[in-house]
Parts: structure tokens; sequence; C-alpha cells
């Protein structure tokens, strides 16, 4: 018998299993994760070394600062899994990691030690997308969300409107053109001379500004177009600081803060809103670093209340990347019969979730 003969059977006796131990594995950018899930709902353990001093010196993540770390950390963060969890490598059930998209580096990292241990521990290995793990931390929060719904996955380096039909199934309503959300954020944060991550940082201070005391554009592009662009943003507030700096004017940095993430948020839920019913559904997710924002929750929730829609949303640990949600994923890739051989590779810059997309205009 092959190895993937085995492998095959394997998978065919565990979705026949009532309990199913999964170990999650996420390195694709700065966290090193863990995690042991149960059932796909259920987190034994989520142990997550972040990097985010190490990187704030330099203003954003140095991807071989953060390989290197990933090779320091992971199979410590492993045994801290698994020592949580109260079991032993011999009680896992299959090995589930991130291929990507991500730090080709940083992904080379975990999926290595994922390989090492599914062919040592003989179980499955089965790859997930960093987007869908993000959209799945929904369903480790929400026991009673199910498929179908619309999810804005927002993050440093993603900007997605996904149609989730089904477990595992997606179209693409919507993706960001040029800068995603979040890093639009950290680089407003920098010129603002505010710390890194520039979300957290700018979600802060804006609290203390007004909203409207600049108007800052909005691209919205085409009539019923639901892709994202916020590099516009970006050079206009850029071009704002510029213009007053050189006219030796101050300016206040909470409002000027506050006026940017009203910009960024205003485009997000009203493009989310406008896609939900255009195809309708009538539940609203949302995942990813930027779900975390407190005015984007605040504001998405009013506005689905008013529109007659379900809000769901993760806390903010489920936010960040972590192994939880790509177990959970893997769980429902399992019970479809999904898993991969020992050649699977890292996809540093390309997503499987994203290949159906539909027109909505």
């Amino acid at each position: 018998m092959t190895y993937f003969e085995e492998m095959r059977s394997k998978v065919e006796e565990l979705r026949r299993k009532n309990d199913i131990l999964i170990l999650g594995i996420e390195t694709s950018c700065d966290e090193t994760s863990a995690a042991v899930v149960k059932n796909g709902r259920t987190v034994l353990s989520n142990r997550i070394s972040s990097q985010i001093e190490l990187h704030r010196q330099y203003g954003g993540v140095v991807p071989e600062i953060a390989s290197r770390k990933h090779v320091e950390t992971i199979s410590p963060i492993i045994d801290e899994a698994l020592e949580e969890a109260g079991i032993g490598f011999e009680q896992l059930d299959c090995i589930a990691v991130t291929f990507g998209p991500g730090l080709v580096g940083a992904l080379l990292v975990g999926m290595s030690i994922a390989k090492a241990l599914a062919y040592a521990l003989r179980i499955p290995l089965i790859g997930v997308d960093h987007i869908e793990g993000h959209i799945s931390a929904n369903y480790i929060e929400h026991p009673n969300l199910q498929p179908p719904f619309l999810c804005l996955v927002v993050s440093g380096g993603h900007t997605h409107l996904v149609w989730v039909k089904d477990y595992g199934e997606y179209s693409l309503i919507g993706q960001t053109r040029d800068d995603a959300a979040g890093e639009a954020y950290d680089k407003v944060a920098r010129a603002l001379g505010l710390s890194y991550p520039g979300g957290p940082a700018i979600d802060a201070v804006a609290k203390q500004g007004d909203p409207e005391t600049i108007y800052f554009p909005r691209a919205y592009m085409e009539e019923e177009n639901f892709d994202f662009s916020f590099s516009g943003l970006k050079t206009a507030v850029l071009n704002y600081l510029n213009n007053l700096e050189q006219h030796g004017q101050s300016y206040s940095v909470a409002d000027i803060a506050a006026s940017f993430q009203q910009a960024v948020v205003d485009v997000l839920v009203d493009k989310t809103i406008k896609a939900a019913q255009k195809i309708g559904v009538t539940r609203i997710a949302l995942a990813g670093g930027v779900a975390a924002n407190s005015l984007l929750r605040e504001y998405m929730k009013r506005k689905t209340e008013e529109c007659g829609f379900e809000v769901y949303y993760p806390s903010p640990v489920l936010c960040t990347d972590n192994a939880a949600m790509i177990a959970c994923a893997a769980y429902y890739r399992l019970m479809k019969g999904v898993f991969h051989d020992l050649y699977l590779t890292v996809e540093p810059s390309f997503s499987n979730i994203v290949n159906d997309r539909i027109q909505c205009g």
C-alpha cells in the first residue's frame, strides 16, 4: 500500500469517528501558532507567539527575521499546545497547516514541521488557505453559525468579500485593487508618528478625535462594483499632512486618525451591505486582524441591524493569525474527504479560495 492509499484509508476511517483531534500550525507572517481543536469547533489549546515587539523597531515585518524566529519558536509552541490540551502526539488524528498566502520563508517553516509530523505519526496532512482560516474563526466563536453567509476578510495583507456558499465552497465577490485596509492603516500610522502595528494604534487614538474634522475621499468605483481601493485614501492623508507641514501648521493626530478611520470603515461597511443585498444572504461575518477594529464592529453592527441582517465576528484573539482557525477549516475539509500528500507546496502569493469569482454588477 502506498503512502497516499494509506492516508486515503485513514481519512475514510476518520470521517466515521466521533471525536477528531487536529493539530493546527500557522506561520504565515509574524505569529507562530499551534492549536489542538476537537471536531472543528472545540478549542482545547491555541498557543500564539507574537513577533510584534521584534518587528516594531523596523516599522513593519522583516521577512528574514520572521522566518528565523519561526524556526526558533515552532517546536516549543507545538509542545505547549499539546500540553495545554492534555494529549500526546499519538492521540492526534490529523495535522493542518497554512500553505498560503503569506511570507514564503515563514510558510516553509510551518509546512516543513507539519509534513514531518504527519509522516512520522502516519496521519493525514491537510493544507489550509490562510483566508479560509480567517473565515473559519467565526465557526469557533459562534457554534450555531453555518453557511451560507457573506464574509468581509480585512487584514494587513487582504481585503476580500467572500460568499461562503458551504463549508469549503466560496465565491469571491470583491477584493482590493491596491492596498489592503490594514496596509493603509500601517502607512498612515507611520506618517502620524504612531507605533506599529498601525491598526490598533489608530483605533486607540481615533477615540479622542472628531471623524468629521476632515473629509477624506471614499473610493466606491463603478455602480455595483464590490472591489476596494485604499491607495487614494492613503495618498490623500499623506498629502494633507505634507501640505500642513510645508506651511508650518499644526494638526491634531487624533482628528486625522479619526477622519481616516471613518473613511475606511464607511467603504468597508457600505460595500459589504450592498453585496449582501445583491446576492441575497442574510448573515454577514467579519474576519482578519482589522475585524478587531472597534469602529468597524460598531458601525457594521448598527448598519446590519438597520437592514435586517445578522452579523458575526470573532473575539480579538481569533481575529489575529492563529492555529485554531486553521484546524477548524481543516476539519471541514476532512469531512469532505480532502487531504494532501507530502508533495504539498507553499503558495505565498496565491489564495485557493478566490478562484471562483462571480460578477455582481
